[in-house]
């Protein structure tokens, strides 16, 4: 697509000013991981498009070195909650306790009250404590014993799922997974990044990143985000997406309207990090296989989160605007 073509006329070609603000943010990331910037970019673009996101992989990749070192990024505060099976609600959003003293009950914050919620394991959890998560992540408030509590403002909830682990699991539905905005894998490095990955093991404190950007930093950018110009044309692109999604003969469940809002702010988010005021067509689709992938249903499904790879067959389908 060209750059002087109707797509770009409006907003034309200025650098949002707020644009250094997310590339310094990814860059401080990618100084700490290894041969892993595209799922580092699509954290950033869900975390900017106030969104969440879901990791599914094998151990040892590095899923919590991602969610940390992005948390690490921010000066802000970071938990981490263990999942396991005999994890009760009230260990993620906190308990009321009787004040002997005062005669009144205390509420104790759960680990949810944070600016980064990292959820390690997350199919591990039951899902009556699975479900403690839904309002906290669609409405960014906390209900305990009839009293609801807000979160701060900024609040991003990282959750990673081991695929290969399946007795004493309780797998997500999807319900639950249509709460995430992005889903991704890592997958093993190649043999220079393993490498490079050994070399840092030798030297000190190379896998700890320090903040670069504050709590306000990252609001702004996010109201930046939602001021992104898209054309019409990328409006349409993607509702042929979604329908295309919807009428694929190997897909039972296509993408629901959610699905495209949220593909539209990634899209946007996406634009914002690439240094534009305007989104691409390929902004849309290097962010679609992220956002889809998880919210379809497919004739013969396998025991994964994602199925991106469908949704690339799909955006093949679609024809791009000009």
């Amino acid at each position: 697509m060209k750059s002087g073509s109707p797509l770009h006329q409006k907003d034309k070609a200025e650098t949002p000013p707020l644009s250094s603000r997310a590339q310094a943010l990814l860059d401080n990331i990618n100084s700490v991981l290894v041969g892993q910037s595209r799922p580092a970019r699509l954290c950033v673009i869900a975390l900017l498009a106030g969104g969440h996101v879901i990791i599914e992989d094998v151990p040892g990749v590095g899923k919590t070195l991602l969610a940390k070192s992005l948390a690490n990024s921010i000066a802000g505060t970071f938990k981490r909650v263990q999942c396991t099976p005999d994890l009760l609600p009230s260990d993620i959003s906190g308990v009321s306790i009787f004040d002997q003293r005062e005669s009144t009950f205390k509420f104790m914050p759960g680990p949810i009250f944070t600016n980064i919620l990292l959820t390690d394991e997350i199919n591990r959890a039951t899902p009556r404590t699975q479900s403690s998560l839904l309002e906290a992540m669609e409405e960014r408030q906390v209900t305990t014993d009839g009293i609801t509590r807000a979160l701060p403002e900024l609040f991003f909830v990282i959750a990673t799922e081991n695929p290969i682990e399946l007795q004493g699991t309780f797998p997500l539905p999807e319900a639950q997974l249509d709460r995430f905005m992005i889903s991704l894998s890592l997958g093993y490095p190649g043999p220079l990044d393993e490498a490079q990955i050994l070399f840092k093991t030798l030297s000190e404190d190379t896998f700890s990143a320090s903040p670069v950007l504050s709590i306000e930093d990252v609001l702004e950018v996010r109201r930046a985000v939602r001021k992104v110009f898209v054309h019409e044309a990328l409006v349409n692109y993607i509702v042929a997406i979604v329908n295309a999604t919807r009428n694929h003969p190997a897909i039972v469940l296509g993408v629901s309207p959610r699905g495209s809002q949220l593909l539209l702010r990634a899209a946007q988010a996406a634009a914002l990090i690439g240094g534009r005021g305007f989104v691409t067509p390929d902004d849309v689709k290097v962010s679609a296989p992220s956002v889809f992938g998880h919210r379809i249903v497919p004739k013969v499904k396998a025991k994964r989160i994602s199925y991106a790879d469908i949704i690339e067959k799909v955006l093949e389908m679609v024809p791009v605007p000009g």
